[in-house]
């Protein structure tokens, strides 16, 4: 019998052993098996999770951020134990006493799956790492088997911490916020370290339905799970007390969404032109890839003060000339009338997409048309309410209320004040529009090309298309310096006359006849005289005598163009470029002729602190010194390669203070320190720009529509030169200014501006302009150069207004010949020149 017994369980302890045998060998094979070719979970330990790249003022402001996922990486050591707490008792309560994977978690799984109830991962955070970093998401026994493995391998080549981290960085917690940092700012506006209890376990019931458990949209379900599910494991895991716990528990859910706290977001700007070009410059140079997810600090170079008085000049003028026009488009959306009838007309309006990021004189509403009346029109308007219009408010425009609006319109409205910018007593409300004409504005220090202000069109909300870096336009007449440019460094002084005549050119297209914007011809002209009075006639003459080959060389060499067309017609600026070519070159006319590269960076740093792009060069060797003497300065060595010569640089920009001063944008720029610049129209009125500068600051703008079509009455100083004015009242209050240095190598002598004679030393009046000349260089008075053009038979010299004013004298031309022209110019008779 006892040996039967001794039989039976010797048999039975063999088939375990076997079985046991046979199951450890198929386990084995299993995960000889799987674990071949699995990823290589070592270089998790360099790895960088995707972050924010975050944009700075200068006074270290954020002032945007760009992310594909919103995370901020914080290290293992700054993670408070608190965060840990909940998620490992939420997750993985098991976590620090494991080897990666929890056996008995798996057989509890299996036996519920068993059993008919819902079939569970039981995955460990380790395993949870290793299914978001290097494996798929599908269900599969397979993926489980290669986690495990991967889990255990991880556990040998990670600390504990630093396993938790990856998984806290990387986990999507809602409310598209990656990683318990973001999450924190998220939902509470709040740094880690200053989350609470129930705070902390909110975030905590998230990483298995992220977006299943809003504050505000799930509430009941949202604090259901953080009372019963993570803040009861905390107690129970000993992480809190009960007292801790019973008061947690006792708290509502508390957030941003629910209006608990104010948005992280209400800190920054709207995103503006500015900080998009900054993304489009920086995804081009660094790649998108690292631009979105690499972590970037990145240090701009914007003056907030600047850009707003920039937006608000622009805007202003462009306001100004659309009311003009007397029309209402409004902003062709409209919400259904029935959202008015229930009350639901606010949310019904949140969702229309028009611009909510404009402060012009003060901030701009969204509202909706609800009554339309005779003598007044009401509204309902976002965030405010029941508002009525006057029938005065409308005087601008063409028609009545019931001419222009329907009840359910979407429109602009904008508090009436006694004081600027919404300041002082209300006094009602006025309906606004986004003007149709469009524009740019771009300001630049002169020296170091750092851009202080960027505007690329009335409201970025409205329209993201960037006009000053992304539109290309003839810049007309503005283009004409950098043919003077060239004809001074080729001999010509700004006392140089060149004849102002009629000019007839043979083109495949059939005769070009320019003229100039008055229609009129004045004979022999000083240089200075065509620049300031942007005299086209004279300026293709110049043209012709320098060569075209020369003057597209200057503009390339400035960077107007990459390749310019060597046609005369170009020489008016009839070739496309953009605002912020334009900007950049007329710098190099202020700071001397030096080239200095346009910037909207100082410089960036990668996620670990190290500068990777530094856009100052200058060398300065004393920078680096503890100490240096009381009264003295680091000296900072330009290194800049020089594109024109000093002398000419400073000829031109005297001849463009005359543009301002006496020219076609006398009036409209006044400022109280020296100031240069030229206007420019082109053809039909469908381009007006004007660019000038200062000692330190050069800026430029341009108005114009889309789609080109003319604009009544347009012209250079008219449009854009209250523009220029506005923002350097601002820019010279702030950053100063001073007169043109004047370079050596040098002498001033007195000129007649009129027919370009020299004068007296002690010469003085109107016609009296002291001129710079190089030393060694005189100014030659009898000849005159015409550029070599034959006159046309069948064109006539002069009008009938010009013969009046004076008659006609035989000069002798460049070329030799006598020609027959007006004795004297009627230069006051001018507007803007242009493309003609």
């Amino acid at each position: 019998m006892a040996r039967f017994i001794f039989s039976f369980f010797g048999a039975i302890f063999s088939w375990i052993t076997t079985a046991a045998f046979l199951g450890a060998a198929v386990i084995g094979g299993i995960f000889w098996m799987y674990g071949r070719d699995l990823p290589d979970h070592e270089t998790l330990a360099q790895y960088t999770p995707p972050t924010i790249s975050r944009i700075y003022s200068g006074e270290g402001r954020i002032i945007d951020e760009f992310a594909r996922e919103r995370r901020l990486y914080t290290p293992a050591e700054e993670i408070p134990d608190l965060v840990k707490y909940a998620f490992i008792s939420v997750e993985d309560k098991n976590f620090y006493s494991h080897k990666g994977y929890d056996p008995l978690g798996i057989i509890k799984a299996a036996v519920q799956c068993a059993q008919g109830a819902r079939c569970r991962g039981a995955s460990t955070i380790t395993q949870q790492v290793m299914k978001n970093f290097l494996l798929s998401s599908d269900r599969s026994a397979e993926r489980k088997i290669k986690e495990i493995i991967l889990a255990a391998r991880l556990e040998t080549t990670l600390s504990k911490d630093d396993i938790l981290a990856l998984y806290l960085n990387e986990i999507d917690l809602g409310a598209r916020s990656f990683g318990v940092t973001a999450a924190a700012q998220t939902y509470f506006n709040k740094s880690l370290s200053e989350l609470n209890i129930e705070e902390a376990a909110f975030l905590a019931i998230h990483p298995k339905a992220p977006y299943s458990y809003h504050p505000v949209k799930n509430y009941d379900e949202a604090l259901d799970r953080r009372n019963n599910v993570a803040l009861r494991e905390m107690y129970e895991n000993g992480y809190i007390s009960l007292e801790q716990y019973e008061t947690a528990k006792a708290q509502p859910i508390r957030s941003v969404q629910n209006g608990d706290f104010e948005s992280y977001r209400k800190a920054l700007p709207p995103r503006d032109y500015f900080t998009d070009e900054i993304r489009r410059q920086l995804s081009k140079n660094f790649g998108a890839d690292e631009f979105f997810e690499g972590g970037l600090s990145i240090r701009a170079t914007i003056d907030p003060e600047l850009q707003t008085q920039a937006a608000h000049a622009l805007q202003n003028r462009l306001e100004t000339l659309d009311r003009e026009l007397g029309l209402w488009r409004g902003t062709g959306k409209t919400i259904d009338v029935a959202a008015l009838d229930d009350g639901s007309w606010e949310e019904e309006l949140s969702n229309v997409q028009v611009a909510r990021d404009i402060s012009l004189d003060s901030q701009w509403f969204v509202g909706v048309v609800d009554a339309v009346g005779d003598q007044s029109m009401s509204l309902m308007v976002e965030t405010v309410g029941e508002a009525s219009v006057p029938r005065t408010d409308i005087g601008w425009m063409r028609g009545s209320f019931k001419d222009n609006f329907t009840r359910g319109d979407v429109v602009h409205v904008r508090r009436l004040t006694s004081g600027d910018n919404g300041a002082d007593d209300f006094i009602g409300w006025t309906l606004r529009q986004v003007p149709e004409m469009q524009g740019g504005f771009m300001a630049m220090d002169v020296n170091t090309g750092r851009v202080l202000a960027m505007q690329g069109g009335f409201s970025y909300q409205n329209s993201v298309f960037n006009r000053a870096t992304q539109a290309t336009r003839q810049p007309g007449s503005s283009f004409k310096p950098f043919v003077y440019a060239a004809a001074l460094d080729s001999g010509f002084t700004p006392a140089t006359i060149l004849v102002d005549a009629p000019i007839e050119i043979n083109t495949p297209q059939g005769v070009w006849r320019p003229k100039n914007a008055s229609k009129r011809f004045y004979g022999p002209t000083p240089l200075r005289t065509g620049i300031e009075q942007s005299r086209n006639l004279m300026t293709i003459r110049l043209a012709q005598e320098v060569g075209m080959d020369v003057v597209a060389s200057y503009a390339e060499r400035f960077g107007v163009y990459d390749r310019m067309g060597q046609y005369l017609a170009s020489s008016l600026g009839a070739e496309e470029t953009t605002l912020f070519k334009m900007v950049a070159a007329y710098a190099m006319f202020a700071n001397g002729g030096e080239r200095v590269e346009p910037t909207l960076v100082d410089r960036v740093q990668d996620r670990w602190g190290k500068t990777i792009y530094r856009h100052d060069q200058r060398i300065c060797n004393e920078c680096d010194f503890l100490d240096i003497n009381t009264g003295l300065a680091p000296t900072i060595v330009s290194n800049r390669e020089r594109v024109m010569n000093a002398i000419t640089a400073y000829q031109l920009t005297s001849m463009m203070q005359g543009v301002v001063s006496r020219g076609t944008a006398k009036g409209r720029v006044n400022l109280s320190v020296p100031v240069a610049g030229k206007t420019g129209t082109t053809n039909d009125g469908k381009d007006a720009w004007f660019v000038g500068f200062t000692s330190n600051i050069v800026a430029g703008c341009y108005i114009g529509y889309d789609t080109p079509r003319s604009m009544a009455g347009a012209s250079g100083g008219g449009f854009c030169g209250p523009v220029f004015n506005e923002f350097m009242q601002k820019a010279v209050a702030k950053y100063g200014s001073g007169k043109f240095r004047v370079p050596p190598g040098g002498r001033f002598i007195k000129i007649d501006r009129f027919t370009g004679a020299r004068l007296s030393d002690d010469a003085s009046g109107p016609n009296v302009v002291a001129e710079y000349f190089r030393n060694g260089e005189e100014p030659v008075f009898g000849l005159a150069f015409d550029g070599g053009f034959a006159m046309g038979s069948d064109l006539p010299l002069y009008t009938s207004d010009a013969s009046e004013a004076g008659g006609t004298r035989n000069v002798q031309t460049g070329a030799g010949r006598v020609i027959t022209v007006p004795k004297k110019a009627t230069i006051n008779s001018l507007s803007s020149g242009g493309l003609y």
